[in-house]
């Protein structure tokens, strides 16, 4: 199987009840097709001369689709912008930004290609089961796109105080999306670390350049460097550490009440996570799986579901942590997220068909259309379905270029924690 074969493939719209009223924040639509939503978001600054700060939207989505979001700017332009992957459109005044919590829903159109035909029986079996049961509500890999190859979580020693051994996992660890030019920006921090004006040299104009050249006039100074890290980074830096713990914790659960004879496994980012046969009625935390409400794990949270404090303590243990550790000191700007994510999740309005593969002769085509809301992953049912690792022509991490160019370097004299 086949996702993303091309932009068009995998076509996602952000559904918000937002309308233009009145106020200082215009509203915009932004359809873009073939790039990222960061890519699109520095576009849109670059174009209109805008500060980051007076920018804001909702959701990231992927850049190999074909996609649909909005956004506010503070004093926008009553006018539209048209680039070459990207339209978008002013629909007048709304009084608030844009952020995630106006997202309602997101409503997906994928095509699934190069299937074989002798599959087509049982994969409409498996939709079948989707439609009337739903599917476990993990976050998925892209979410995890921070990961380098050393599988360490940034967050972790951000947590316990090495800011150092931070700094260096989200500047310098070679990771499976960096392009060719970021390999070779990391590849110099490594083997000159410490020698930043060695570094500073050699790198790229750019938001790692920013870094470095306050190093330059602080060289051991790492605690306030990370915070020169740009915020939204830094964001999902976290919540991909506890978005991983959230999903070990949740595989975890379901394995010791399921049993692990009655459970699947998808591999996944953060390990093979335990998928019931048949069962979302099964018993976890005082209520069944299908209407369970997990926390995310951090230190701010004080109230737990029954009985499973433990196996969460199992997961950080391994980390040298307890939850009560999962909380930054620094800087204040940043900071783990508290609410709950619930465990079972069931796709709206979900329909299928089947038709040739125009792209790939001899092959099935499979059009899966539905709702999910903000914040779960399409692409989870989809692997939920076929059960086996995500082909894709180009595949995303929602962190995209970590360290795409700014506009200039550090220069010394301001507070880092507010950058």
């Amino acid at each position: 199987m086949k996702l993303k074969s091309m932009p068009e493939d995998f076509r996602v719209e952000e559904i918000t009840e937002v309308k233009p009223t009145k106020g200082q924040f215009g509203l915009y639509r932004l359809d873009k097709c073939g790039l990222g939503t960061p890519e699109a978001m520095q576009a849109i600054l670059h174009k209109w001369q805008l500060s980051r700060n007076d920018l804001s939207y909702g959701g990231m989505k992927d850049r190999h689709a074909d996609t649909t979001q909005y956004l506010t700017i503070f004093r926008g332009p009553h006018s539209g912008l048209t680039d070459r992957s990207f339209q978008l459109q002013y629909l007048g005044q709304c009084p608030y930004p844009y952020h995630a919590k106006d997202i309602v829903a997101n409503r997906f159109d994928i095509y699934l290609r190069r299937i074989p035909t002798e599959k087509q029986a049982g994969l409409t079996e498996r939709c079948q089961l989707i439609q009337k049961t739903g599917v476990v509500n993990y976050f998925d890999d892209q979410r995890f796109g921070s990961i380098g190859f050393c599988g360490e979580l940034i967050g972790v020693p951000w947590c316990l105080g090495n800011y150092e051994r931070a700094l260096f996992l989200a500047m310098a660890e070679p990771n499976l999306h960096d392009r060719p030019r970021e390999k070779e920006q990391k590849q110099i921090l490594r083997d000159h670390w410490g020698d930043w004006l060695k570094c500073k040299a050699y790198l790229d104009r750019s938001h790692r350049r920013s870094v470095v050249t306050y190093l330059c006039d602080h060289p051991t100074d790492f605690k306030r460097a990370v915070a020169i890290i740009r915020q939204d980074l830094r964001g999902i830096y976290v919540a991909a550490f506890q978005s991983w713990v959230w999903n070990r914790w949740l595989s975890k659960l379901i394995e010791a009440q399921a049993g692990v004879e009655q459970v699947e496994y998808l591999e996944s980012a953060c390990g093979p996570l335990a998928i019931p046969v048949h069962q979302p009625d099964i018993a976890i935390g005082g209520t069944t799986l299908r209407r369970l409400e997990l926390p995310l794990p951090c230190a701010r949270q004080h109230e737990w579901p029954a009985n499973t404090t433990e196996i969460l303590q199992e997961i950080l243990g391994p980390l040298n942590m307890d939850v009560k550790q999962m909380r930054l000191k620094f800087p204040r700007d940043t900071f783990f997220s508290r609410g709950v994510r619930a465990a079972w999740l069931v796709a709206g309005d979900m329909t299928y068909g089947w038709g040739a593969d125009s792209l790939n002769p001899g092959f099935e085509c499979l059009r899966l259309t539905f709702e999910l809301p903000r914040g779960a992953y399409a692409t989870m049912v989809v692997r939920y379905l076929f059960n086996e690792s995500i082909v894709e022509a180009d595949e995303d991490s929602e962190e995209e270029s970590s360290f795409e160019p700014s506009s200039g370097d550090y220069a010394g004299g301001a507070n880092p924690t507010s950058i």
